[in-house]
Parts: structure tokens; C-alpha cells; sequence
């Protein structure tokens, strides 16, 4: 699962852990795969910690995240890749996408 936090401050790296609240997603589909990315807010983050759900996030800022999940995994040398994001969601959605997974991944890793 991949979730998108969003925050004032700068990240070097990924590898930790934080507090982040989701807020919607987007429901994208990378050839034939589910692949949503959930997008959250850092807690107590001073721009965006106060956003609740994905209407809170300032339109501009979503097209940017939908133009970047639709085109970050695209070599330049390789064919174009199906990708296509067919809705945005809200809280409640990803919160119920996060739990999907988590289903999935104790049925298949225990």
C-alpha cells in the first residue's frame, strides 16, 4: 500500500515511522492492478495538519498528486504504461481501503 503524506517539512528518506491521518485517495489502476495511494497529513503538521478529509486539500495540490502518480513510473525510453486514476475519495473510503489491505496482508502473510 502506498500512502502519500503530505507536510511542510522535508523528508530525506522514507525508512521511519510518523503519525499521519488519511484523508482520501486516489483509486488508480496500473495496467490491470488495483494500486491505490492513500493520502494522508502529517499530524500536528502546521500547513496541513488541520485538513480532515481529501475536500480539504486545496484542488491544485490534487491535480499535482494525480499528475504525478500518472506519470512517475514513466521511462522515457519505454513503451507508455496503462495507468489511469478513475476516482478521488474521500476519508472514510481510505480508511476502508487501509483496512482491505490489512485483511490481505494477515490472510496471506498471518
Amino acid at each position: 500500500m502506498d500512502i502519500c503524506v503530505l507536510s511542510e517539512k522535508t523528508f530525506a528518506h522514507g525508512s521511519f515511522f510518523l503519525n499521519a491521518r488519511p484523508v482520501g485517495g486516489l483509486r488508480m489502476i496500473d495496467g490491470l492492478q488495483a494500486d491505490d495511494k492513500i493520502i494522508a497529513v502529517l499530524e500536528s503538521d502546521l500547513a496541513y495538519g488541520q485538513l480532515k478529509n481529501i475536500g480539504d486539500v486545496p484542488s491544485g495540490l490534487v491535480d499535482r498528486l494525480r499528475h504525478y502518480f500518472l506519470s512517475y513510473k514513466q521511462l522515457p525510453a519505454e513503451a507508455p504504461r496503462k495507468v489511469e486514476i478513475v476516482d478521488v475519495y474521500d476519508q472514510a473510503e481510505a480508511m476502508d481501503v487501509i483496512t482491505r489491505s490489512l485483511m490481505d496482508y494477515k490472510q496471506k502473510f498471518g
